[in-house]
């Protein structure tokens, strides 16, 4: 929802330029926020200058002066990522001093932040305490919970669904383009809202031919989606016993979080570790081990485990571990009939996001990009009803209403889509009360909540089809 009364953050202070701190301040530039940064370590400054078109201060962020150079005073918003908690913390209280309004601070305790009997938000004077790890590892618990699919994600209060599937080669779908799927399936209302292919995320046309191993984003009413999932020749997959590697905040949260509705083992390779997690992991079988040896692996009962999760902070061990068990999960090279295991594995480099489809991962997240989107979701509340992110594919999804007047309310979708170009895709429409499919002939009314799904780059290009 694009409100005008109310004012737009427009400038916002990130402070440090560790991962969460350049992920968003590439967003927000490309989101048209006027972005200062201050941080003290000369080389991610260096690898930012050129990259990132923002006002870029080298000092202390507990320097008062850098504060008054950077006009501290005339901020709209304050996001404080560096890697010390007590700077962040600290740094929310100073903002508030300046009069900054907004204030988001990076945690890594779950002891600080909400209805904490130490320190509250209000304590803080923060407005949201983040915190990576937790994010990641509720991230990891939903992934998990679906039985369908690589990622199945709930919108439009619940009556529609999105779900991401891994073409396979013996797909109906296989083969033919958007327009011949629409019309073979046509007693079926669902869109196509994005499509991975390789590395890249592609441009959704009428002729787009999905091919096999393609990554496609389905949007359709929740009652639709397992006539969907038979249709597109993917598995119902239940997930009754796990495997997490690595025995971190992620991994340790993670097991916590798993062992109230499933079994879980975790393998940890330090002896000192696993004895403390053998204590406070009262639901966890906890192994010592190194859990990129197969036969360590194997000994752990891979063979029987239906998800496996590398936790770990090595990225190489994490993807080498998944593909690994993904190998020894799958269960057809002893059954033809058996079932495939599934793999999610935690990585460091944004680009392994993308790329963990064309290796054989299922699912590979990166805490810092959760982080941020849940920062952003957070930023963007005033203006847009929800947001999410789609795994494995540059997208977005967004609820937002559309104005009197506005350009989306003008003419049918099917007459719209040289102006959306296919990098925004109208995926549903509420009406009177009940959420619609976006089909061709769909005219989107005056007030009307609608779902679009668009790449992060063109969050900025909504208003002017949403507004009037």
């Amino acid at each position: 929802m694009f409100k005008r009364k109310k004012k737009r953050l427009q400038n916002v202070l990130v402070l440090g330029l560790g991962g969460i701190g350049s992920y968003l301040g590439k967003r927000l530039v490309h989101e048209g926020y006027a972005v200062t940064v201050i941080e003290n370590d000369r080389e991610p400054l260096q690898r930012a200058d050129g990259n990132l078109d923002a006002r870029l201060i080298k000092g202390d962020a507990m320097s008062v002066s850098c504060w008054q150079e950077a006009n501290a005073q005339k901020m709209d918003l304050l996001i404080a990522v560096t890697d010390n908690d007590a700077v962040n913390m600290v740094a929310s209280m100073i903002g508030h001093r300046f009069g900054i309004r907004r204030k988001i601070a990076r945690v890594r305790s779950l002891e600080f932040g909400e209805q904490s009997e130490v320190f509250s938000n209000r304590d803080l004077t923060t407005d949201l305490l983040i915190h990576p790890e937790e994010v990641a590892a509720q991230e990891i618990h939903r992934l998990v919970e679906r039985t369908a699919g690589n990622d199945l994600i709930e919108i439009a209060d619940g009556q529609c669904q999105v779900v991401a599937v891994s073409v396979p080669a013996n797909s109906p779908v296989a083969n033919r383009t958007l327009v011949e799927i629409a019309q073979l399936y046509s007693g079926y209302p669902f869109r196509v809202v994005a499509c991975a292919r390789g590395i890249r995320t592609l441009t959704l046309r009428g002729d787009l031919k999905i091919l096999p191993q393609d990554h496609i984003f389905i949007m359709a009413r929740r009652e639709a989606i397992p006539q969907l999932m038979q249709m597109a020749g993917v598995e119902e997959r239940a997930v009754h016993r796990g495997m997490i590697l690595g025995g971190g905040l992620v991994g340790r949260r993670v097991a916590e979080l798993l062992g109230k509705s499933m079994s879980v083992r975790l393998i940890e390779r330090d002896a000192r570790t696993c004895a403390e997690l053998s204590e406070s992991l009262r639901h966890t079988e906890v192994l010592h081990g190194d859990g990129s040896d197969a036969d360590v692996l194997a000994l752990a009962g891979i063979l029987d485990m239906d998800i496996f999760i590398a936790t770990t902070g090595s990225d190489e061990t994490n993807i080498v571990s998944c593909l690994l068990a993904k190998h020894l999960m799958n269960r057809q090279n002893r059954d033809p009939n058996g079932s495939k295991g599934k793999t999610i594995a935690m990585v460091n480099k944004e680009d392994y996001v993308i790329l963990a489809s064309t290796i054989g991962l299922d699912v590979a997240l990166n805490k810092k990009m959760l982080a941020g989107s849940e920062i952003l979701r957070f930023i963007r509340r005033g203006e847009l009803l929800s947001v999410a992110r789609l795994h494995g594919v540059d997208a977005e999804v967004v609820e937002l209403v559309a104005s009197p007047g506005s350009k989306v309310t003008r003419q049918p979708l099917s007459n719209l889509r040289p102006l959306l170009g296919g990098k925004i895709i109208i995926g549903g429409v509420c009406r009177n009360s009940r959420w619609e499919i976006g089909l061709g002939n769909t005219q989107v009314g005056p007030g009307e909540r609608v779902i679009v799904v668009c790449h992060p780059r063109s969050l900025k290009d909504l208003p002017r089809l949403f507004s009037s």
